[in-house]
């Protein structure tokens, strides 16, 4: 059986010995934020959904792991509030930028409520250099029911077409009072719906680590 990998959890002190360690190590080192589903936040790690199966969440931290990103990630408390969640993760973030990290090697990535709490340090942080990534967390009602998000950084957002639960973020962008340096969004057609971002995909996760490698073509 597979060794399951343990999330860092979002505290001060990791937070410094790892980013002493690894400036001592490589100063190009780069790092992700990475925020999970609802479905994760609210059950156990080996519960399957009934329609999307099991959420891959520890594969998805090994594959950005692989490829020498040191990742940030926990398993949330049920019941988070994405907005008040957010507002930790932003002074871990400032905390990084402090250290001498540079902005764009930091890079928060969210899928489905994970990505809302992302779209949320995005506002709060109001930093246009750090980069993100949104997964299947954008509806057209959001511009009026959650009017308080406002893009700001290097952003790309990915979506399913056959998902209802996350479209075209292009709305957004447009209503953003911040300022968004690079901006890029990809259409999947897995035909998984939402069930997509429960799994380990190279459909999303490849450009996820390109954008994260600061590569904004994603060539």
């Amino acid at each position: 059986m597979k060794k399951l990998i343990k999330a860092l959890t979002f505290s001060l002190t990791i937070l410094s010995s790892i980013l002493s360690f690894s400036q001592a190590k490589n100063e190009h080192q780069r790092y992700i934020f990475f925020f999970h589903n609802k479905f994760v936040q609210e059950n156990p790690l080996n519960a399957a959904h009934p329609e999307y199966g099991k959420a891959e969440y520890n594969e998805i931290l090994e594959s950005f792991r692989k490829d020498n990103f040191i990742v940030f990630s926990e398993k949330r408390k049920k019941n988070t509030n994405s907005a008040e969640y957010a507002e930790k993760i932003v002074k871990q973030v400032k905390a990084l930028i402090k250290k001498g990290v540079p902005p764009n090697y930091i890079t928060v990535i969210g899928t489905s409520q994970g990505g809302y709490i992302a779209q949320y340090v995005s506002t709060y942080l109001a930093n246009p250099d750090v980069n993100f990534v949104f997964i299947g967390c954008f509806r057209d009602s959001d511009i009026e029911e959650i009017p308080d998000i406002n893009f700001c950084g290097n952003i790309l957002t990915i979506y399913e077409k056959s998902d209802i639960y996350g479209v075209s973020a292009v709305k957004r962008k447009e209503t953003s009072k911040l300022q968004v340096n690079h901006f890029k969004e990809i259409e999947l057609n897995t035909n998984l719906k939402h069930g997509f971002l429960f799994k380990a995909l190279d459909e999303w996760i490849v450009p996820s680590k390109k954008w994260a490698n600061g590569n904004y073509d994603l060539n």
